[in-house]
């Protein structure tokens, strides 16, 4: 038995033939090279019938597809919203999977944020494990949540969309389009807070001082910190403080045994996870964040697609 795991992010599709023993025996992508609408959904289509196709001539019998989004995934309806995508709105991708696929292949749709703790409960830092949480910080931020052995997904399966948390007892305007959370602390929020302090200290002359606001990233955060520069320290004091505050809230509501940190930003940050347990303690119900372990990501970039063949395999499995 043989499963096909997708994982579709805002600029490729990576697609993966699994063994019912998480074994990977096949890998491929394409980029998305600014497709809309029914143009990505034509990509994917010709994705899965290559695939299929290509797992016959080792002979291998795709039995379901799982495929994760960077949205949100209606279960009832089939649809999706992803804002990273033109023309995403409530797209039925469900249904334009199934009709390139056998009648006896099940096709399975879930967000990227469910797949990362999938992907660490089947063959990661989750495994064995029935409450966990999957902090994903990279574009954007959002935790994956696992309880009681379930993946919590709510009532309009929008759960663990913690970017929108109030970490700021003052709301501002500028926490409108991507949420408080994620403006401060996200790969490209992190980009944000140093360009507001780059216009709020003009005595500041730095490198960062030297590039246009518009081109400061986090990689140039990363790169100044360890030279001790103000402006990167200020930013990750920052954000090591609301990590924290997320871990303790997350801790402190779900009990979990693991916090994992994963996407793109940890990566890098990883280097701040003692510290961000640190503050974390001084947040937390006492006794529960004692008993967490907070631990990086295993499964790295592959998270995601890992998860997502998880996800199909539970499907026929469960």
């Amino acid at each position: 038995m043989a499963v096909l795991g997708l994982d579709l992010g805002g600029t490729k599709l990576k697609g993966g033939i699994f063994t019912e023993s998480s074994q990977i025996v096949y890998k491929d992508e394409c980029k998305l090279e600014h497709r809309t609408g029914e143009d990505v959904g034509k990509l994917i289509q010709d994705f899965v019938s290559r695939t299929l196709k290509h797992a016959t001539t080792f002979s291998e019998k795709i039995e379901a597809i799982g495929i994760c989004v960077p949205g949100i995934s209606y279960q009832e309806e089939g649809t999706v919203w992803c804002p990273n995508i033109p023309g995403w709105d409530n797209y039925p991708l469900k249904a334009r999977i199934e009709s390139v696929c056998p009648p006896d292949v099940k096709v399975t749709v879930d967000s990227d944020r469910v797949c990362c703790i999938l992907g660490e409960a089947w063959t990661g830092a989750a495994k064995d494990i029935n409450n966990a949480i999957f902090l994903a910080v990279g574009t954007g931020i959002a935790a994956g949540i696992l309880a009681n052995g379930r993946v919590l997904r709510g009532a309009h399966d929008i759960s663990g969309a913690i970017g929108w948390w109030a970490l700021d007892k003052e709301y501002k305007q500028k926490y409108e389009p991507c949420g408080c959370f994620e403006h401060h602390c996200s790969g490209e929020g992190l980009a944000k807070v140093a360009r507001e302090q780059l216009v709020e200290n003009p005595n500041y002359n730095g490198p960062l001082r030297h590039k246009r606001p518009e081109d400061v990233t986090s990689y140039d955060l990363f790169e100044l910190y360890p030279q001790g520069d103000e402006i990167a320290t200020k930013t990750f004091d920052i954000a090591i403080e609301m990590w924290a505050m997320a871990v303790a809230n997350l801790v402190s509501l779900f009990d979990p045994s693991r916090v994992i940190f994963g996407g793109g930003v940890f990566g890098p940050a990883m280097q701040f996870l003692p510290r961000i347990r640190e503050a974390a303690i001084r947040h937390a119900q006492p006794i529960s964040i004692r008993k967490v372990e907070i631990v990086p990501s295993e499964l790295g970039s592959d998270a995601v697609l890992i998860g997502a063949g998880y996800l199909a395999l539970r499907s026929i499995t469960d």
